[in-house]
Formats: C-alpha cells, sequence, structure tokens
C-alpha cells in the first residue's frame, strides 16, 4: 500500500496541509457565513415570533380587561334598573292599595249610611206597620173594629216604654 510507505509520507503531509488550508478558506469563506446567516435569520424570526406572541398576549389581556369591565357595567346597569323597576312597582302598588283602600272606605261609609237611612225608615214607618198589625188582630179576635186613634196612641205608648 502506497500510504503506508515511509518515502511518501513528506508530500503526503504537505497535500494533506495544503487540501486543509483549503478546505478551511472554503469553510471560513463560504460555509460558515452561510450557516451563520441561516442561524441570525432564524434566531431574528424566533425572537420576532416571539415579541409579537407578547404583543397579541398583551392586546389579548387588554381585551380581556375591557370585557370584564364592559360586563362589570352591564350588570351594574341591569341590577341598577331592576332596582328601579321594583321600586316604582312597589310605590305603584302601594298608591293603587291606597285608593283601593279609600275606595272601599267610601263603599263602607255610603252603605253605612243607607243602612241607617233604611233603619231610620223603617223606625219612622213601624208604628203604622204595629197599628195595622194590631187593628187587624183585634178585628179577628174581637170581630169589632177598634178606634183608629185610640190604636195608634196605644202603640205610640208601647213603641215610647221600650225605646226608653
Amino acid at each position: 500500500m502506497p500510504q503506508l510507505e515511509v518515502s511518501t509520507f513528506v508530500p503526503q503531509l504537505f497535500w494533506l496541509a495544503v487540501t486543509f488550508v483549503i478546505l478551511y478558506l472554503l469553510m471560513k469563506g463560504i460555509g460558515l457565513p452561510r450557516v451563520g446567516g441561516a442561524i441570525d435569520a432564524r434566531r431574528r424570526r424566533i425572537d420576532d415570533d416571539l415579541a409579537r406572541a407578547a404583543q397579541l398576549k398583551a392586546e389579548a389581556e387588554a381585551a380581556l380587561a375591557a370585557h370584564q369591565e364592559t360586563l362589570a357595567k352591564a350588570r351594574a346597569e341591569a341590577q341598577a334598573a331592576v332596582k328601579e323597576t321594583t321600586d316604582r312597582m312597589a310605590a305603584e302598588t302601594a298608591e293603587r292599595q291606597r285608593q283601593l283602600s279609600d275606595a272601599l272606605a267610601r263603599q263602607i261609609a255610603d252603605a253605612e249610611r243607607q243602612i241607617a237611612a233604611a233603619k231610620e225608615r223603617a223606625l219612622s214607618e213601624m208604628p203604622a206597620v204595629v197599628t195595622e198589625v194590631a187593628r187587624s188582630v183585634t178585628e179577628k179576635v174581637t170581630g169589632l173594629a177598634p178606634d183608629p186613634a185610640g190604636l195608634a196612641a196605644a202603640v205610640n205608648h208601647v213603641l215610647a216604654e221600650r225605646a226608653s
């Protein structure tokens, strides 16, 4: 094998060094800058993606905070509207109840006045009715017609005794 001959070692080492230096220079000048550029581009893209993600996260948090604030305002407005409606309905109910109580009180007073008037009419007509009944009973029992003036005086006397 020619690689293992001692007489060809020095030229082989020379060409190894020359080839190594050429390959090193090619890698340093062409290959490594391209790889470095790709790594830098990837790093920039990752950094941009992270910055965009942070920006989107901040926007999402701001949107969430705005949504929660809007929701809280809507809840407060709804509670205020419910309270206002409840208060208004309670006031209307109280007013209707007062009006109904007033109307019932007027009706009761009217009914009491009508009852009192009917009682007065009945009491004022009672002597005539009692006189008529007494006349009818006396005629049937005795068969004679009593004196209307005497009968009326007797009925009035009895009614006056009962009233006192």
